[in-house]
Order: structure tokens, then sequence, then C-alpha cells
């Protein structure tokens, strides 16, 4: 009773109070806050297991990750950074270019413009080590194509399948029918390796997280991670929340608290 802690729960986070079993809590570190707390586990726990678990991600070698200013995306890039002479190329919107490269992307890469494909082998003609995909559909068969022998793909979502605010179901099925598809005697002879990841279905595996979270909390400690909040936003303005996500304009992790910070009864305290 009393101690600050982060959870993990599949759903019903968004409330002000909520019952999670005491497996899924996990301490605070000294001097975290609230907002980096709630930034935290998802986002790293997920990125870390990508690149280290499945990706054996090893010095000198290359990353490609989509999405890179997003929760995952700049959880993976600073993850990266923890390992000597990585290479990483990073999709996102030229607009989050610069923020990006203070980040430590090598190489950003506007994907609205460019095809990213060409523009990672202009640099790249061999291709990458790893490729984070969390788009799905004919990405995924891009990122299969961009690997290196011995690469790995990791899938971990499917954001193609959200195109705006109201459901597309021409758009899902389209998505759907293009999803990557392989065999295993076509991998026996490409030298490559497909995973998938949801955090979502790891409830039980209460030890593995346990020893992830602790290496999370020990980088923090250390300075090497740090949660990087794009904005925080009460739940009367979940829309315009939600609307941050969709229209891509978050660098970082959009934060939902129950209620606005009182700045004028802290002013009138003061």
């Amino acid at each position: 009773v009393g101690d600050k802690v982060m959870v993990l729960a599949r759903s019903g986070l968004w409330q002000e109070v909520t019952n999670v079993p005491a497996t899924q809590t996990f301490l605070m570190p000294e001097g975290m806050s609230f907002e980096e707390a709630a930034a935290l586990l998802v986002n790293y726990i997920t990125a870390y297991m990508i690149l280290f678990d499945f990706g054996n991600l090893r010095p000198n070698q290359s990353v490609l990750i989509h999405m890179a200013a997003g929760g995952v995306g700049t959880a993976a890039i600073q993850l990266c950074k923890t390992v000597e002479n990585v290479t990483i190329f990073g999709t996102a919107s030229a607009s989050k270019h610069d923020s990006l490269r203070e980040n430590g992307v090598t190489h950003p890469i506007d994907y609205r413009t460019m095809d990213y494909t060409e523009e990672v082998r202009k640099i790249s003609p061999r291709g990458v080590d790893i490729v984070l995909d969390p788009l799905g559909g004919s990405d995924t068969s891009k990122a299969f194509n961009l690997l290196k022998p011995m690469g790995k793909l990791i899938i971990y979502g499917v954001a193609n399948l959200i195109t705006g605010q109201k459901r597309n179901f021409l758009a899902m099925a389209k998505i759907w029918w293009n999803q990557f598809s392989i065999s295993a005697l076509q991998l026996l002879n490409q030298n490559k390796a497909v995973c998938g990841y949801n955090l979502g279905y790891m409830d039980e595996e209460v030890e593995l997280l346990t020893n992830v979270v602790t290496n999370l909390v020990n980088l923090y400690s250390q300075g090497k991670i740090k949660p990087k909040i794009d904005s925080v936003w009460p739940f009367d303005q979940v829309a315009e929340a939600m609307k941050q996500l969709q229209e891509k304009k978050n660098v970082g992790k959009v934060i939902l608290v129950p209620e606005a910070p009182k700045e004028e009864s802290k002013k009138a305290e003061n």
C-alpha cells in the first residue's frame, strides 16, 4: 500500500480506478514521473523484446524502424543506441526528421514522398539486419525483401488497417488480401527469419516480463533510456488526444490523465 507502480493490462486503463493482478505491477524507479511510467511498459517491453529477444541485435548491425517518431519507435531508437555502432533507418513524415536525428536516427526517411525501400538500398545495397514492422499488408513483403541473409523481420502490428477516423471495410479487405504469406520451404532457402510479437498475449509470462522490466528500469536509472512524452491530455479531451494520433502529429507518447492539472489552484496556493 502506497507504492508507486507501473501496471500492465490488456484493456481498461482509461478510467480513474482500475484493478489488476499484483503480478502485472512493477515498482517505479526513483525519480520517474507518473507520465513517464505510463509511457514505459508497453512501448519499451515491446521494443526491447523485438530487438533483443527476437532480433538478437548486435554491434555494427542495421535496423529499419517504421513509425520511428511514435511510442515504440522512440523506445526502439533509444535501445538501439545502447548497442555499439548500430545504423538506424527510421520512417516518419518530414516535419519529424530533425527530432529523429537528435534522438539518434542515422537516416530518417519521409515515407510520404519517397519509396523507403529504394532509400534504404541507396545507403545499404544489401539491405538491413532487422526490420520492425508495425504496418502489415504489402509493407511486410517489402520488409522481408529488405532483409540481408540471416536477417530478421519482426511483425508487431497492423497499423495499415487504420485508414482514418471511421472504419473502412474496403481498405481493411485490401490490406488483408495483401497480407504477407510465406511457406516453411521458402524460408528454408531464403536464410531469413519472420517473427510475430503481441505483448497483449503474454499475460502468463510473468518471469520473462519481470526480467525485461528489471533490465529496462536499470537502463532508465543509468540514464540510457527516457520515455519521450509528446503531450498529456485529460479524459474530457480524449477526442483531441486521439486526433493527435490519427493525424500523426505526435513525436513520442500521447498520455491520458483523469483530469487536467489545476494551474489556477496552484497559483492561488502560491
